[in-house]
């Protein structure tokens, strides 16, 4: 098992330990306005914690072993936006890292921003380049340029450094505004997207969590104007997601689910926040629990699919040159 983990691990992967690690974050959050055992956002951490090593060591061997693989994934329409979940992964490790080993815990904080800066800015030009299909463009684009930053900005603040913070949040803020009209043209006007890229759009409901949560961390006191109104477009988006599911639904089970996580996740985390912010809003006070409760049943359906998928042999793609499918997690 350990040499197809090494030879077949997609960069899709990743959103495991993303996911898990948000998840985390949403039970660290929950701690603050609710008595929790501490242990159980412990528990929590150390499990994103591992998967994100191990798959972090898998990859590294994939470019010892097959660098012509990785490589073609790198160049490839749909997987090369997936590479951003390294760093992104990396940057919510460091985070987790800070309380039990600072030392270690700052330095993947500049290995994460030396790798989001370098592998965004690269991306980002092969598409200012042009000569790009729109049939493989989903939310996934956001990735790069989006998540990145706002994780970047989160994890600077976390560290202490707000001005840093602010320069990452701009950038993912306007990287965002000029994407989203990208990814609505293409599904408005283009043919409807392969089934299996159908759950990549997913990560349509992440910018506005996950920035919204960036927000915070470089903010203080009751949540203002700015930060209510990425809460409530990241809520409507969420609900469009609810509303496509049984169409995302026709593409079967693949790993590929895990792309609906980090805004889950960091959506349940901004409302604690909002509730820890402003106890007495009675908005809060009822969306807060309900959203952490879907963090929740999100986070224990994805790992019930994805051991379900390991049992019968469906998880890592198969040999052989890489369809559509497999880029983005096997049948």
């Amino acid at each position: 098992m350990t040499s197809r983990i090494t030879r077949h691990i997609p960069l899709s992967f990743f959103s495991m330990a993303v996911g898990t690690l948000a998840f985390s974050q949403a039970w660290q959050a929950a701690s603050t306005v609710w008595p929790m055992p501490p242990w159980i956002p412990q528990a929590a951490t150390l499990i994103g914690l591992a998967l994100w090593a191990v798959l972090g060591l898998a990859y590294l061997r994939k470019w010892w072993h097959q660098p012509l693989a990785a490589q073609e994934e790198l160049h490839h329409p749909t997987q090369s936006a997936m590479a951003a979940l390294v760093p992104v992964s990396t940057l919510l490790a460091a985070m987790s890292l800070q309380p039990w080993w600072f030392e270690l815990a700052h330095a993947l904080w500049l290995l994460g921003l030396g790798a989001q800066l370098w592998l965004g800015v690269w991306l980002g030009g092969r598409l200012w380049q042009g000569g790009r299909a729109a049939s493989p463009t989903t939310a996934a684009l956001y990735l790069p340029a989006v998540a990145q930053n706002f994780v970047a900005a989160t994890a600077s603040a976390s560290f202490g450094h707000a001005a840093l913070a602010a320069l990452f949040f701009g950038a993912g803020v306007f990287s965002w505004l000029a994407l989203e009209s990208v990814i609505l043209h293409r599904t408005m006007h283009q043919p409807a997207l392969d089934k299996a890229l159908r759950p990549l759009q997913g990560i349509q409901a992440a910018p506005a969590a996950v920035g919204g949560v960036s927000y915070l961390a470089l903010t203080a006191g009751p949540p203002d104007l700015l930060a209510q109104m990425l809460f409530g477009y990241a809520l409507y988006q969420a609900g469009l997601a609810l509303r496509q599911l049984p169409w995302t639904a026709q593409s079967g089970l693949t790993p590929a689910y895990w792309a609906f996580s980090f805004g889950v996740m960091a959506l349940a985390t901004m409302s604690m926040s909002f509730l820890a912010r402003a106890p007495q809003e009675p908005v809060w006070q009822a969306l807060a629990p309900l959203l952490f409760a879907a963090a929740n049943l999100s986070w224990m359906a994805l790992v019930a699919l994805t051991v379900t998928l390991l049992r019968q042999g469906r998880l890592w793609p198969t040999t052989g040159p890489l369809s559509t499918e497999q880029w983005v997690g096997s049948r």
